[in-house]
C-alpha cells in the first residue's frame, strides 16, 4: 500500500485516482492526533460528524464538533477515530477501529479524491463517480497484469486478473458483482471483460480451468 510516486507512474494519468501520493502520506503521518479525544459522534442531520471529547461523566460525554458546537451525547453515540495514517486507507479491514462511521468517512474521503475503488477484506466497494475517469485506460490494464491483489491499488481489474490467473492454474475463483442498479452492474461486467480480453488467448481455452471455476 506504499508504492512510491515513481512506481505509480506505470498507471499513467490514473495514478492520482488510485493511490495517495508520497507527499500526502507523509503529511498524514505528521498530522497532530490525540487518540484519547478524537472521535465520531452520531448526528441527526449528517448521521455522523467528527468531534473531540471534552469530558466524560455519568450524564454522558461532552464533545466539541468540527463546527465548534458543544454537545452532550450518550456513550454509545461516541466512536473512536483512527489515526491519520489510516485516512483514505485502501483496505478497510486494516483499520484499528472498524465501525460504521469509520467506514463511511473513509469511503467519503476517498470519493472526494475520486478514488472510487476500496477494499473491505475480500470485497471491492465501488462508488459511482458519475463521470469518466482515466482508470480504465490500456496502460492501467497492463499495470494490473500478473499482480497479486495486495500489490496494486484497489480496482476491478485486479479482481478480473486474479480470476484469470486462478483459472489458468485450475483453482476455483469467483468474482460476484452486487450493485444497486442493473446499469452499473452491466458497466462493471464490461470492465472485467475488457481487462480479460487483453490477455493472450483468454477466450481460446488457454490453460486448465476448474470444472466449477469461472467468472460470474
Amino acid at each position: 500500500m506504499g508504492s512510491s510516486d515513481g512506481e505509480m507512474a506505470v498507471f499513467g494519468p490514473a495514478a492520482q485516482f488510485l493511490r495517495k501520493s508520497e507527499k500526502e502520506r507523509a503529511e498524514a503521518q505528521n498530522r497532530p492526533f490525540d487518540s484519547k479525544t478524537a472521535c465520531f459522534v452520531s448526528d441527526a442531520a449528517e448521521l455522523y460528524v467528527k468531534a473531540e471529547i471534552q469530558n466524560r461523566s455519568e450524564g454522558g460525554v461532552t464533545v466539541k464538533t468540527g463546527d465548534d458546537l458543544t454537545l452532550t451525547v450518550r456513550e454509545d453515540q461516541v466512536f473512536p477515530m483512527n489515526p491519520p495514517k489510516f485516512d483514505k486507507i485502501e483496505d478497510m479491514v486494516m483499520m484499528t477501529h472498524l465501525h460504521e462511521p469509520a467506514v463511511l468517512f473513509n469511503l467519503k474521503e476517498r470519493y472526494a479524491a475520486w478514488m472510487i475503488y476500496t477494499y473491505s477484506g475480500l470485497f471491492c466497494v465501488t462508488v459511482n463517480p458519475y463521470k469518466w475517469l482515466p482508470v480504465y485506460n490500456p496502460e492501467v490494464v497492463r499495470a494490473y497484469r500478473g499482480k497479486k491483489r495486495m500489490e496494486v491499488p484497489p480496482h476491478i481489474f485486479a479482481l478480473s486478473d486474479n480470476a484469470y490467473q486462478f483459472m489458468l492454474t485450475g483453482e476455483h475463483y469467483f468474482a460476484t458483482i452486487a450493485v444497486a442498479t442493473d446499469k452499473k452492474k452491466e458497466s462493471s461486467s464490461k470492465m472485467k471483460v475488457s481487462a480479460l480480453s487483453d490477455c493472450p488467448s483468454v477466450f481460446m481455452g488457454a490453460g486448465p480451468v476448474g470444472p466449477t471455476g469461472g467468472l460470474m
